[in-house]
């Protein structure tokens, strides 16, 4: 992809508090938004640990962020979203590593458009690497968010959605949940993919709505239950990260049309402005969205509310209760 200048990150930017002895911890560094995210964490001064699937990739960059600030704490964990295994192993490592506990959990990792295959664990890759083994994560690791809320008065967790999430669904069906992996619609054709049709993008759509409905729901726990933990949730507009090429690669979207396509994105790091925002800008709410508006491309990122078409009893419960099945354990606030 080519570059494309950031228009409004220096200024926001320059608005971020320090996050000198807090804990920050972020899934899904090694490029994009989940890039950006690390490096401002570590320039803010907080310690920042590194959830990535092992590769020379995940180390390259690693060592470049820590070239980049020299003065950051810095821990690398491994964490594959594809094994349930693995993430409740990189949650033991974080508690390892974090006996202060965490002040931010950023659930940013995220695949798109990819075919239809099943995880070792048995569900839809799109599915359990961008919802369900966040769910599993957030549930291992808070404990360690409650403690870092009662020494500094709140912790986050924040989820990465999309504009997907409208479209072509704003249903959020229990199928796509469920250990159906490789069983829910197959691949489509190279036109519908071309034109983001088809269902590989309805897959990746419910994935978005989960991550959505997950802050919702969680937010009404945590708030029933009095915590001083938020849920917040992002969206990133038309950024220009490696998803899409990821997503060319593995045959989700035409590369002609993608190309037209992505000359009207925004940078990495003006993507990043609304994870950014949940994750550190001081009023900041539990239960609100950030992005370049409901559905903008390109912005500033701002606050708004949930919306109904997922926050909503019915919707939020069945969340909760697939996702809890999905992992094997239960998840009480």
């Amino acid at each position: 992809m080519a570059e494309v200048e950031s228009v409004h990150f220096p200024e926001f930017k320059a608005r971020l508090p320090s996050m000198a002895g807090k804990t920050v911890v972020i899934t899904g560094t090694t490029s994009g938004t989940g890039r950006i995210a690390a490096r401002v964490a570590a320039e803010l001064g907080a310690k920042v640990l590194l959830l990535n699937r092992r590769s020379s990739r995940s180390e390259a960059s690693a060592a470049a962020l820590r070239g980049e600030v020299p003065s950051a704490e810095i821990h690398e964990v491994a964490c594959d979203l594809m094994s349930f295994a693995s993430v409740e192993a990189a949650a033991k490592r974080v508690a390892e590593l974090c006996p202060e506990g965490v002040h931010v959990l950023c659930n940013n990792a995220g695949v798109m458009a990819m075919p239809d295959a099943a995880t070792g664990d048995g569900f839809d890759v799109q599915m359990q690497t961008n919802h369900l083994a966040h769910f599993l994560l957030t549930r291992e690791l808070m404990p360690l968010l409650e403690r870092a809320a009662e020494s500094a008065g709140e912790a986050r967790v924040v989820n990465h959605s999309s504009g997907a999430r409208m479209w072509p669904k704003r249903k959020l069906h229990p199928e796509y949940l469920e250990k159906r992996g490789g069983q829910l619609g197959g691949d489509g054709n190279a036109l519908l993919n071309a034109m983001f049709l088809g269902p590989r993008w309805l897959r990746y759509n419910q994935t978005k709505l989960a991550n959505a409905a997950f802050t919702a729901a969680l937010h009404q726990r945590l708030r029933a239950k009095g915590s001083k933990v938020k849920a917040l949730v992002a969206h990133p507009g038309l950024a220009n990260t490696n998803l899409q090429a990821k997503s060319v690669e593995e045959g989700g979207m035409g590369k002609t049309f993608t190309r037209w396509f992505m000359k009207m994105s925004q940078s990495m790091e003006d993507g990043a402005m609304g994870i950014l925002s949940c994750m550190f800008l001081p009023d900041a709410s539990s239960g609100q969205f950030y992005g370049p508006g409901r559905a903008g491309a390109r912005g500033p990122a701002v606050p708004f509310g949930l919306e109904s078409f997922y926050d909503n009893e019915p919707t939020r419960d069945m969340l909760w209760q697939k996702s809890e099945d999905a992992i094997g354990k239960r998840f009480e606030v």
